[in-house]
């Protein structure tokens, strides 16, 4: 039995990107989104991604998503339901920059409360490179994956940042009283290890996952490949946490001349192979890759569905495109499976053919969406 799954039933959008007023009512879990490139589909999944913690799908600043002819601020409203209720969620930015945050109309501190009605995953062209691509964009899709199943997770990696800049700046600076390294390096050896036992945590269960499931796309076998990670595979997390200040302690000379910390999870990577093939992902061919990546997708979803008891809302930007006619039959089918709301654009209406009568199937044009006829 799939998990109850929050439906977005309404979204209304006042000047975001290049919609100045756009008010839709849905009422499938899969709703295919169509239309020219440039006509407005993937600023629709963008401002559902911004219910969860942190910059979005396309990691903009937030004043790009206010409408460039508009009075400078935006909202998003959403009415969701779930287990039989509806609840109203909203998010926006005001004329004076000021980022908001509402449930039931009333404030609320940050994205992080979202979480406790829906999460949000995603899936873009943009990152069609993360196998090839640089180990932090590897590091943030890794942390995005334990975002999903720990609201808290994105929050503590923002501390870790702080605190690393703080002690990289302490170092610049050649502070004299070592207390104030000794309070930054014990703050960054705390949030290090928590950081990388959630990461620890969610590849292990991920993996147990994959393993266990079953799937048209290949499974990927993946791991971490960090120090901090490393330890905690060997000794308990008070014990690394001490080591890593240690550690801290005795590199400042050498983290000082690089202008960086080079020690804690900062530097780690996400290893990934091709299952099937025993490859690394880095090597495979563009399709191999692109199907891995939608494989891992997939299961990351149904790790978020066992984890919160909710089957997360899954944005899915111009995705069938990639894949033949039976492929991208055979992934449909996978998506209705996993009993959450699934959102889809693409170019071509062709693509979604086969889902007419299972999806909501919407026309995209500058500033509109409608439903096609």
């Amino acid at each position: 039995m799939n998990p109850p799954a929050p439906l977005v039933r309404r979204l209304i959008l006042s000047d975001y990107r290049s919609y100045a007023s756009t008010r839709c009512e849905f009422d499938a879990r899969l709703v295919a989104l169509s239309g020219e490139n440039g006509a407005g589909k993937t600023n629709v999944l963008e401002a559902l991604s911004l219910f969860s913690p942190g910059r979005g799908l396309r990691r903009a600043e937030l004043a790009e998503c206010a409408r460039r002819d508009g009075a400078g601020g935006f909202a998003v409203s959403l009415e969701l339901e779930s287990d039989g209720a509806s609840t109203q969620l909203g998010h926006g930015l005001t004329q004076e920059g000021e980022r908001q945050f509402r449930i039931e109309r009333a404030p609320v501190s940050s994205a992080r409360a979202f979480a406790d009605h829906l999460r949000v995953l995603w899936l873009t062209p943009a990152m069609d490179g993360l196998f090839n691509g640089p180990a932090g964009e590897r590091r943030r899709f890794l942390d995005r994956l334990a975002l999903g199943v720990d609201a808290d997770h994105g929050a503590r990696v923002n501390k870790l940042e702080r605190a690393l800049r703080n002690r990289n700046r302490l170092l610049e600076e050649g502070v004299s009283d070592k207390r104030w390294l000794d309070a930054a390096e014990q703050e960054i050896a705390a949030l290090g290890v928590a950081v990388a036992a959630a990461r620890r945590e969610t590849v292990s269960r991920l993996s147990a996952l994959i393993v266990a499931g079953e799937s048209v796309f290949p499974w990927a076998d993946i791991s971490i490949e960090g120090e901090i990670e490393n330890m905690l595979a060997e000794a308990p997390a008070l014990a690394v946490e001490e080591r890593f200040r240690e550690t801290l302690s005795q590199t400042r000379r050498r983290d000082a001349a690089a202008g960086r910390t080079l020690t804690g999870p900062q530097t780690s990577d996400l290893a990934v192979r091709h299952g099937p093939k025993g490859e690394a992902a880095r090597d495979c061919s563009t399709g191999e890759q692109k199907a891995l990546l939608m494989g891992l997708t997939l299961a990351h979803a149904r790790l978020v569905a066992k984890m919160t008891v909710k089957a997360p809302l899954l944005l899915l930007d111009e995705v069938a495109a990639h894949f033949d006619p039976k492929r991208r039959e055979a992934l449909f089918h996978e998506l209705e499976a996993l009993g959450g709301q699934i959102w889809m654009t693409g170019a071509d209406p062709f693509l979604f053919a086969s889902l007419e009568g299972r999806a909501e199937m919407l026309h995209v044009t500058p500033g509109r969406i409608e439903r096609r006829g």
